[in-house]
């Protein structure tokens, strides 16, 4: 939200107090408290006006956390996010000399102005400035007529389509400064320029699809290219104004009387989003299997039991290996959504089904949401309960958009998870490994919720309950590291629960590359794995398209053939089709030892696996703004390519000379290449000294990744070391080879098991 009237004056209708003053200042040995008031020149001046509380402190290391209070007295019912913040951790609080403090949490530290001088916060890592706020930044805003002004009060249709809006007229805001050169990532999935300088951002859940401003997960966290994060500690709308409003600042604002961020330090973006995810929890590790191939029903056909099995045979007659089927939503009765019961008449013995799909050697997904339909035999049973979000009159919420007379699930009342729980733990006793998650976004705010949160707080955090609830039933039925959701909604936290998917995009090229910019936001937002609806989920793609997206579909961390009224089986495209899927399949089991060695990285670090450029390479300007590429762990650079023509341009940072897997083709980094590529190729470049895995691979994408494994080392430079492990199925290191260069020759040591071979990308000797 946008206050000002260029640089000097305010929008009409607004009064902004700013925090001009550090009037008075007190510290203990784990905060510094400032009360920040207009400037005051003289005793009468302190007989009114807001007076804004600011403490300074830290609950983990290299990371500074920052409350800005007004009324203290206000309201708070939650939710609030869960939180992993050490109690016992202590900064160091000094003294400056200039009779300011200093509060230093690892590296990371804030430099807090002198007593009685000007508002003047600075950021520090290692000594180096991150960024600062001072002269009109830190703020405290009084509408003068709300309900007029206020865009977020803006009607957005039926109550269905929750407003942002809100009685309180007050409102929190700050901003901290943008450096030269400086960019802006992150915010969740965004489909919109990679880079968000420039942009206004809500962090407000919308169906939306991938090519509007909206988005199903939402983030009020961000990070930058000089080496630091920035994450507003609310459940509710964050309106963010990057470069937008005033264009050297980032303005977050909140409404209500008080407001809470953190600011994160690091030598590297990998740092601050493992520190990040140290705070609202690590991606879980997901299942071996779920790195396969998944084929859905897709969205509108119509399928039965003979179809499924037709789809799965003929994918293994056509040798494509074939990991895990999902039954999207008509696997139940139409009208009776959900009811978690299968359509009898489409499959009449589902059990049997079930067990007799299994035995063709494949993991089981069906489609879930959080809405019950009026029609639903489950519907009265949660009335009569309480179990559903009511309106204020007590009345059970509910609409028409999406199933006729749908009521919402509360995931705030024990007894309704519980409920949820049972008929979900049933599905798992018929051979249901995973569960998508669908929908989570459309939450009214306009209603009550059993344990009193506010609604406005529920819109966005309703999806971190809901994805939670059913988490916890797969991994109380399959056992931790076996839990794996296809969710499409999110917030902050619910990185714990993979795998997320894109939502709703066009079988096109521009909709392939919004998702790419999503997958890369959202990684960039705390989220380890990602994956999206191949060749397009709206409409049906050419067999160009569908080739293109096959390879980028299985060069993600997951890999899904999905439409909406079209199946999106090979052999309906063309047959090269066919051969296209097959060889990307392939590709991806046999890199499944490299692969999942990474995803164990990610799951112990939060350093997402697929990774825009910058995470890795900040230093490096040439990576600073690219949104068509990006690393998978952390040895691969992938590009896909996004034309008819079958070119990629690429960029290939100034590391030293990159390797491509697939054809053994060596060029410099440094340099934008450009390169036409058939439909079994696409830019895959190993980075300079690495070590990349590849298995034994048959069909199924869990196997023994040690035995009979390859190890190619790629662009090892004399006097360089590689080093690279291999995990079993459960995640652990069962080997760790290092390979070291002096002169044309390179030394292979190894700790572990595992029956293996080295060879070297450039043709150099081994030598064990």
């Amino acid at each position: 939200m946008k206050y000002s009237d260029g640089f000097w004056l305010n929008k009409p209708g607004y009064e902004v107090n700013y925090a001009s003053q550090m009037y008075e200042m007190t510290a203990d040995d784990r905060s510094v408290k400032v009360l920040a008031t207009q400037w005051i020149g003289n005793r009468g001046m302190t007989l009114g006006g807001p007076v804004l509380e600011i403490t300074f402190t830290s609950t983990l290391e290299n990371s500074i956390k920052v409350t800005v209070e007004h009324f203290k007295g206000a309201l708070d019912k939650g939710p609030h996010f869960e939180l992993y913040e050490d109690s016992g951790f202590k900064p160091v609080v000094e003294k400056t000399e200039d009779g300011g403090y200093t509060l230093t949490s690892g590296k990371t530290s804030v430099k807090i102005g002198a007593q009685g001088g000007a508002w003047d916060i600075q950021y520090f890592y290692d000594g180096k400035l991150l960024t600062k706020n001072g002269w009109r930044t830190t703020s405290y805003i009084k509408e003068a007529d709300w309900r007029t002004r206020n865009r977020l009060s803006e009607k957005q249709g039926v109550n269905f389509y929750a407003d942002s809006s809100t009685d309180c007229p007050a409102i929190m805001r700050e901003m901290l400064n943008i450096s030269v050169g400086e960019n802006i990532y992150g915010f969740g999935e965004k489909f919109s320029t990679f880079v968000k300088n420039g942009q206004t951002v809500d962090v407000w859940n919308n169906d939306g699809g991938t090519c509007s401003e909206q988005t199903y997960k939402s983030i009020p966290f961000y990070v930058s290219s000089r080496g630091y994060g920035v994450f507003v500690n609310h459940c509710e709308n964050v309106n963010f104004e990057v470069a937008s409003e005033t264009v050297s600042k980032v303005s977050f604002t909140v409404q209500g009387e008080r407001l809470q961020y953190f600011v994160f330090g690091g030598e590297t973006i990998a740092d601050v989003l493992s520190r990040y995810t140290d705070l609202t929890g690590k991606p879980a590790l997901p299942p071996a299997y779920t790195f396969g191939l998944w084929l859905t029903t897709s969205f509108t056909t119509d399928y039965d039991e003979k179809t499924c099995s037709f789809f799965i045979d003929e994918m293994e007659r056509r040798d494509i290996p074939l990991e895990v089927f999902h039954f999207d939503c008509f696997w139940m009765k139409e009208f009776n959504w959900c009811d978690f019961t299968w359509d009898k008449r489409m499959f009449p013995d589902p059990k049997a089904m079930l067990t007799r799909l299994k035995a063709k050697n494949i993991e089981i997904c069906v489609w879930i949401n959080s809405y019950i339909a009026q029609q639903s035999a489950l519907f009265d049973e949660g009335m009569k309960n309480g179990y559903f979000i009511k309106n204020k009159d007590g009345s059970v919420f509910q609409c028409d958009m999406w199933q006729p007379g749908m009521a919402i699930v509360d995931f705030t009342n024990p007894a309704a998870c519980e409920w949820f729980k049972s008929k979900l733990r049933v599905l798992c006793e018929m051979g249901v490994n995973a569960f998508k998650t669908d929908f989570g976004e459309r939450i009214p705010t306009n209603v009550v919720y059993y344990d009193g949160s506010d609604p406005l707080k529920m819109h966005n955090y309703y999806t971190y309950l809901y994805n939670k609830t059913v988490f916890e039933v797969l991994e109380e039925y399959y056992g931790k590291n076996n839990a794996c959701l296809f969710a499409r909604s999110a917030t902050v936290g619910g990185q714990q629960f993979p795998v997320h998917w894109g939502g709703d995009c066009f079988s096109n090229y521009e909709s392939m590359w919004e998702t790419i910019r999503g997958g890369l936001s959202l990684c960039l937002s705390g989220f380890g794995f990602f994956s999206h609806d191949i060749s397009g989920f709206e409409a049906t793609g050419s067999p160009d398209l569908y080739k293109r997206w096959c390879a980028f579909g299985l060069m993600s961390t997951h890999s899904r053939l999905h439409g909406n009224s079209s199946y999106r089986v090979p052999w309906n495209f063309d047959e090269e089709s066919c051969d296209v899927l097959r060889h990307f399949t392939k590709l991806k089991g046999r890199l499944m030892p490299y692969l999942y060695a990474n995803a164990v990285k990610t799951h112990e670090t939060g350093v997402p696996m697929m990774r825009a450029m910058v995470i890795d390479y900040s230093s490096d300007p040439g990576t600073l703004n690219l949104d068509r590429q990006y690393m998978l762990g952390d040895s691969l650079l992938v590009a896909p390519v996004f034309n008819e023509e079958g070119t990629a341009s690429f960029y290939l940072p100034n590391t030293g000379r990159w390797t491509d897997i697939q054809t053994g083709e060596v060029l410099e980094g440094g340099h934008w290449y450009e390169k036409k590529y058939d439909y079994f190729g696409m830019p895959l470049y190993a980075k300079p000294n690495s070590i990349i895995a590849y298995g034994d691979f048959k069909r199924n994408f869990t196997y023994d990744y040690a035995n009979n494994a390859k190890l190619v080392v790629y662009g090892l430079e004399d006097g360089h070391s590689a080093t690279t492990t291999i995990v079993d199925k459960d995640g652990k290191t069962v080997l760790t080879v290092t390979a070291l260069r002096s002169g044309d020759k390179i030394t292979v040591t190894s700790e572990g098991e595992g029956v293996f071979e080295v060879e070297s990308a450039d043709g150099l000797e081994i030598v064990k």
